[in-house]
């Protein structure tokens, strides 16, 4: 396990829950895919993950799932990245997105 944190420290974390409304793969790289997400209050920001080994851009479309929302952008192969998409990682071949078990309103924080 990892080094542990203050309670203080992880609520400077902000989670809540989005929608992907669109996946495309980024040019150019067999992992990336470039989603975009609705997370509320007419708020849209994109995201770039790993995830094109895993996922195709038509099983995201639609779904809910946890994104972390205040860190700094990131820049990947030329795309922004403004929001992470939160998941299980189980060894190399495995990964799971966490997501609510019902539908909840985008926006709605995780705590």
């Amino acid at each position: 396990m990892s080094s542990e944190i203050s309670m203080e420290d992880f609520k400077k974390i902000k989670m809540v829950v989005g929608t992907i409304v669109s996946a495309e793969k980024v040019k150019g790289s067999e992992k990336l895919l470039k989603l975009q997400v609705d997370l509320g209050q007419n708020i849209v920001k994109q995201s770039v993950a790993g995830l094109g080994t895993y996922y195709t851009p038509e099983q995201l479309v639609g779904k809910q799932y946890v994104f972390v929302t205040n860190l700094k952008p990131a820049v990947l192969m030329g795309q922004v990245s403004e929001v992470m998409v939160l998941a299980a990682v189980e060894g190399k071949n495995r990964v799971s997105l966490i997501c609510p078990d019902s539908n909840i309103s985008n926006g709605s924080p995780v705590t």
